[in-house]
């Protein structure tokens, strides 16, 4: 992410130095005028970078302010499934060891997604170690 961040900025950064330096070459040719326009790409740079890793990003910081697990309110069948899911299985097999159907292991499945806020398994199982419940 914050690679993402830095190449934010330094794009533009980079766009801004080339509109100035355009701009000026039509206008004067003055070196204190180019000096001027790499300084303002620089203050561009630095503000792309700051936008990009607070302003946009507010769904990581939200993800990050939650850490405990007792927040996470997965029910005792949930919390097994996600064990399971730690454990490798896969929905038929854990349906197998809990004698339940396929889909509603989906369905406990689809609960966890939701609670984690996590689109996969491996992302639950990240999520669920970083808080602690695995």
């Amino acid at each position: 992410m914050l690679k993402r961040n830095w190449l934010y900025g330094v794009v533009m950064g980079l766009l801004l130095i080339v509109l100035e330096v355009f701009n000026y070459r039509s206008v004067v040719r003055n070196v204190s005028m180019e000096v001027y326009g790499v300084v303002i790409g620089i203050i561009f740079l630095a503000l792309g970078i700051w936008v990009g890793s607070n302003i946009l990003s507010p769904k990581q910081k939200a993800r990050s302010l939650m850490a405990k697990p007792e927040e996470i309110d997965l029910s005792d069948r949930e919390f097994e499934v996600l064990q399971l899911i730690a454990e490798g299985l896969s929905n038929q097999q854990i349906a197998d060891q809990l004698f339940v159907s396929r889909n509603t292991i989906k369905t406990h499945i689809s609960n966890i997604f939701a609670k984690l806020d996590v689109k996969r398994r491996t992302q639950a199982i990240q999520r669920a170690r970083e808080v602690g419940m695995i």
